[in-house]
Order: structure tokens, then C-alpha cells, then sequence
């Protein structure tokens, strides 16, 4: 099927629409699931992080808690005894016994406090390969008095954690990071005679602290006062590098903010990015070391069961709208088949076979509906093609009797105009139909020229028929040598009264113009006035007496008017298809130009005047229909 059947389909094309509307309604309500489903995983993991973290926090409190609470009870024990040398060892001993999870416990005193063992007297204890060693320590090699786990305490007056240090192990030349718990031995005279030493491995805290993975690629992190890395994955960074290390190279606000947040011995959650991955941080101080721990998961492992479960819906999804788009072309395909059976059927019908037999469904609905209404439809289509040829016929017969009364009325017109010398003499006419009621002629008699122009009220083929009435008593009353106002009396007598019951009149100027002497006796019966060119009035309407159209009333006398001659000048008769012609927009002609053109163009003959007046009608109409006959005529004396 190629893609123009595929849109030429309506069951396809409603299908997709179907299927599309599905899909925006999918696509809205997994869209809101989605969301609602990713803010409850992250809220989740919100949760999960932040209670390993304080579970982990509570742990490695825990294990603070019993430095602190084993040191304060060494101290008791010390503080019994604090002249026999020897139980020193037992109590540091005793200490790592007693609580396994500690490195090492150093009860180490001030300078000769002891001087059957000289200036140093350190009982230093230390877990070694499953068993408890004992030593003691101090030396002018270390001179652990000067050394800052002795000193804080003593200078702050209070127990206190140290910073991370390496802690020398002499017999096996071997160093380990530790932390340590300070605590002051005082005698009974309040002052100090020794300090109590309890350290923790700094990478058993650490593998105890990266024990905690709430995601398969979670990782731990600790920092000290400084923002120290004493905990983290990449163990080439504990202890040589801070938080802030990598923001010296490349700056980054998120990171510094984390590190400013973490010494400060804040908690919370950030969201940012680690190492190219976008990460959930949480983050967390540790009691009273000055430490703070962070938990840092991908925000890739968090949401990756989330994600595995949208591919999965999505993938779903298209199948089903793919599936529901097949079955709902095949059940809108299978409906609509009476249809497509209808429409050929009616192509049939198009092509001109009237009698094909439309196939009857049998159906109720609208498919049978629309199966009915093509029958009628198809009977009202035979009949109306039959009426059409009637009608048809009837027209071209009517077409074809208007033809040959235009024939006949053009033959009632003169198309030659006389030969005189002097003379200049040429009339055109244009029906608006077929035929018209407008008119013009001519008579000549010896040296004398009758003429008229004429407009018969309305227009087809009553105007017409009014018309050859007119024409015909124009020429018979010319031939008797009457006078034009004599002329229009007589014809007003012959078409008023009873002999006009349709009422119908016709303006007519008719004129009687001496070829020898010029002398023109004229009667304007209600027409246009005509334009004189010439003399002192050149390109202006002629002034003339009123009197009625032709037809009107009978009994009417007309009156006549003379001018002694019109040699050298010319006169221009018209219809009011001229200066009332119209254009698309209904604007007329006007009187002004009509005036202007005949005035301000140089003419050579009369033939030119008419023929350059009926191209400027045309080119003002602008391709309107005609909406009056236009008549005109022009006469010019030597």
C-alpha cells in the first residue's frame, strides 16, 4: 500500500486520529505518573541515604562514645594506683582487651614521674596479628611529651580528639594513620602527671564507614576540621588532599559549598555533580571529633530501577498503540466496506450510467440511511436530466429566435451611412442582451438629412419590439418631409393611449439638417441633450426646450428648435448606456468625461469619435457586464 492509498484511506486516517488522541492521553498520564512516581523514588532514597547515614553516624559514635567512656574509666583505675608503674601496662592492656575495635592505648606520664624507668614512661599497648603486645615507649628519639595528642589536652583544659596523625610503631618500624582520644591524669592536688592516649586505625574507620553502600556504586567519604580527606574510595587521596583540592584546578561552587557546609559541622542532602556524574550527597558530622562524613550516591543508581520500569512501560505502550492502531483499521476498514461499494457505485452513476441498480445493505444506520438517500437521489437525478434536455432544448430554440431577432433588428439599422460631400456621418449600437431598445437612423431626402437617436424604457425583447414600432414610424413620417416636431407629435399619437397597453415610451432627439445651407431644426423628446463641438459652445451640452418621452400620454404637442447652421461644426448623440455605463464597483462614466474627451481630443472623422467613445466605456467597465444599451452617434458638417 503506497502512502497516497494510505491517505486516500479514511478507516487509516481515522485510525491514526484515534490512535494519536490515545497516545496524547498516554503521554499525559504516564508524563504525571512519571513524575509523581521519580519525585517518590527520590524521596525514598532521600530517606534510605539519610537513615544509613545516621544509623552509620550512630555506629561510629557508638564506638567514639566507648573511647571516651574507657578512657574516663582508665583514668579512675590510673588515678587508684598512680605510684605503681607496673599496673599501667595491665590497665592499656586491658583497654584493647576489653574493646577490640581500638588500635592502640599509650598511659604515658610527665617527665621522671616515675624515676626508677628514667625521664619517659609511656605503657603503650597495640593490637598485633590477634594479640595484645605491650611496650613501653618514649625515647630521645620520640619525646612524646612534646607531641600533640599530650599537649591538648593539658593546653585546652578538656579531653579532645586529634587530628589524624601517623602513630610510629618503634619495635616493628611500621606507621599507621590514627585519631586519638586525649585525656589529662591529675593527682590529687588537681595537677597533671600524665595523659591517657586511646587511638583508632584511621583505615578500619575508614573500612568501617565504606561498609555502607546504600547503591551498588554509593560510596563513603569523611572529612576533618581542615576538610581532610580521611575516608574515601580512592585511598591516594586520604590524608594528601582536602574537599577543596580539585576546586583549586578547576572551580566549582558545589563542591566548595559541600566543603564549607561539612567543617561547619552541618547536616543535609545537596544535589550536584561529582566527577562527570550527577550525584545525592549526604552529609553529616561525627560527634566530637570535628569529622563530618558524607554518603555519596549517582543519581544513575537511584533511579535506575525507575528507569528500567519507564523503558519498560513506554516499550508497553507503543506496542499496544500499534496493536490498537491494526485493530482499529481492520474494524473500521470492514465497516466502512459497504461504502466504498456505495462510492463506486455512485462514480458509476457520474460516468453516466443512470440505471445502474445501487446494492441495498439491508442496514438501519447511516450507511443504510445514505444507501437510501443515494436512490433518491439517483431517481431525482433521472429525472432532472431529462427535464434538463427539455429545458436545454427549449433554450438553444430560444437562443436561436433571439439570434435571428438580433439579425433582424441589426437590419433595421443602418450599417452604411451617406456619401455626401461635406458629410461626415457614423452611428454604432450596442444591446445589453441579446436584443435592445435602443435605436438610431437616418433618412435622405434631396438635400435634406433626417436623423434621430432613441432609448425605448427597459430592455430584451419588449424594448426591442417598441423599438421596431419607432424605427418604422421614424422612416414613414421622415418620407412625408415633416418637420421633427411634427415628427414626434405624430409618433407620440400613434404609440400613447390604447395602442401602448404595456405603457412603455421611448426618448428620442430627432433632427432635420440642410446639407446646402447647414440650417438644423431639431425636437429633443426627454433624451439625453447631445454635444456640440465647434464655435463658441465647443465640447458642451446642447440647451434645448423640454419635452415628454414619446408614449407617455397622448395629445401632447411637441416644440421644435433651429439653429441656423452647424457647418464646421459637429454633433454628438448618444444613449444613457454611455455616460451611465458602470464598472465593477458601480462608478459611472459620468457627464465630465464624456465633456473632457470630446473636448480635449483631436477627432479626424466621425467614425473615429464613436469608436474611441466605446473603447473608453470598455476600458471603465473593467470586464463588468453591460448594464444599458449603448447608442451612439456623430454628425460633422464641412
Amino acid at each position: 500500500m503506497g502512502l497516497v492509498d494510505i491517505r486516500q484511506k479514511l478507516s487509516v486516517r481515522v485510525s491514526v486520529w484515534v490512535v494519536l488522541f490515545a497516545a496524547l492521553i498516554f503521554i499525559a498520564a504516564l508524563s504525571f505518573l512519571f513524575y509523581q512516581s521519580r519525585e517518590a523514588v527520590r524521596q525514598e532514597a532521600i530517606n534510605r541515604a539519610t537513615t544509613i547515614l545516621d544509623r552509620t553516624s550512630l555506629q561510629v559514635e557508638g564506638i567514639l562514645n566507648r573511647v571516651e567512656v574507657a578512657s574516663q574509666m582508665t583514668e579512675w583505675l590510673v588515678q587508684r594506683h598512680p605510684e605503681v608503674a607496673d599496673s599501667m601496662f595491665v590497665y592499656s592492656e586491658g583497654m584493647l582487651r576489653n574493646n577490640p575495635d581500638f588500635y592502640s592505648c599509650s598511659i604515658a606520664f610527665e617527665p621522671y614521674y616515675f624515676k626508677d624507668y628514667g625521664r619517659y614512661f609511656s605503657a603503650y599497648a597495640k593490637h598485633d596479628g590477634g594479640r595484645i603486645r605491650t611496650i613501653q615507649g618514649g625515647s630521645d628519639h620520640y619525646q612524646y611529651f612534646f607531641m600533640d595528642w599530650y599537649l591538648m589536652p593539658t593546653l585546652l583544659g578538656h579531653p579532645c580528639w586529634t587530628e589524624p596523625y601517623m602513630d610510629l610503631d618503634a619495635p616493628t618500624n611500621t606507621y599507621e594513620m590514627v585519631t586519638s582520644y586525649c585525656q589529662t591524669i591529675k593527682n590529687k592536688q588537681g595537677n597533671v602527671i600524665g595523659i591517657i592516649n586511646t587511638s583508632l586505625s584511621l583505615n578500619w574507620l575508614s573500612q568501617t564507614i565504606s561498609a555502607v553502600k546504600p547503591y551498588p556504586n554509593s560510596y563513603s567519604i569523611m572529612v576533618g576540621r581542615g576538610g581532610t580527606y580521611f575516608v574515601h574510595p580512592d585511598t591516594t587521596k586520604i590524608t594528601r588532599q582536602t574537599i577543596f583540592t580539585q576546586t583549586l584546578l578547576k572551580p566549582d561552587t558545589a563542591m566548595t559549598a559541600l566543603g564549607h557546609a561539612m567543617q561547619r559541622g552541618e547536616e543535609g542532602m545537596r544535589h550536584m555533580n561529582m566527577d562527570g556524574k550527577d550525584c545525592y550527597v549526604f552529609y553529616k558530622p561525627l560527634g566530637k571529633t570535628g569529622c563530618s562524613m558524607a554518603i555519596v550516591c549517582p543519581e544513575s543508581d537511584i533511579f535506575s530501577g525507575f528507569d528500567r520500569l519507564r523503558h519498560t512501560v513506554m516499550a508497553i505502550v507503543c506496542v499496544g498503540l500499534l496493536v490498537m492502531l491494526c485493530v482499529f483499521i481492520h474494524i473500521i476498514t470492514r465497516e466502512l466496506k459497504p461504502l466504498r461499494r456505495l462510492a463506486h457505485e455512485a462514480e458509476t452513476i457520474a460516468s453516466g450510467q443512470f440505471d445502474t441498480q445501487l446494492p441495498d445493505f439491508q442496514r438501519t444506520d447511516e450507511i443504510g440511511q445514505l444507501s437510501h438517500s443515494f436512490g433518491n437521489m439517483q431517481q431525482s437525478l433521472v429525472r432532472y436530466i431529462e427535464e434538463l434536455k427539455l429545458t436545454t432544448a427549449q433554450k438553444a430554440s430560444i437562443e436561436s429566435e433571439l439570434n435571428v431577432a438580433s439579425n433582424i433588428q441589426m437590419s433595421m439599422l443602418p450599417s452604411v451611412f451617406p456619401n455626401r460631400e461635406g458629410l461626415d456621418m457614423y452611428a454604432s449600437t450596442a444591446p445589453a442582451k441579446e436584443v435592445g431598445g435602443d435605436l438610431y437612423g437616418y433618412l435622405l431626402k434631396d438635400h435634406n438629412l433626417y436623423f434621430c437617436v432613441g432609448d425605448v424604457s427597459g430592455k430584451g425583447v419588449p424594448a426591442s419590439l417598441f423599438m421596431a414600432q419607432v424605427t418604422r414610424l421614424f422612416r414613414t413620417l421622415a418620407n412625408q418631409q415633416l418637420t421633427p416636431a411634427d415628427i414626434c407629435t405624430q409618433m407620440n399619437e400613434a404609440l400613447s393611449g390604447d395602442e401602448n397597453p404595456t405603457n412603455m415610451f421611448v426618448t428620442l432627439f430627432v433632427g432635420l439638417v440642410n446639407l446646402q445651407s447647414g440650417h438644423l431644426m431639431f425636437c429633443n423628446a426627454g433624451h439625453n441633450p447631445p454635444v456640440i463641438g465647434g464655435g463658441q459652445h465647443h465640447g458642451e451640452f446642447l440647451e434645448m426646450l423640454p419635452n415628454f418621452p414619446i408614449g407617455v400620454m397622448p395629445g401632447l404637442a411637441f416644440q421644435g428648435e433651429e439653429i441656423d447652421s452647424i457647418k464646421g461644426r459637429a454633433l454628438f448623440l448618444y444613449t444613457d448606456g454611455l455616460n451611465e455605463a458602470e464598472n465593477r464597483q458601480h462608478e459611472e462614466f459620468g457627464d465630465d468625461r464624456l465633456l473632457s474627451i470630446l473636448r480635449d481630443t483631436h477627432f479626424e472623422t466621425a467614425q473615429q469619435v464613436v469608436e474611441t467613445l466605446a473603447a473608453e466605456v470598455e476600458k471603465h467597465r473593467d470586464g463588468a457586464d453591460p448594464n444599458d444599451d449603448l447608442t451612439m452617434m456623430c454628425l460633422r458638417m464641412q
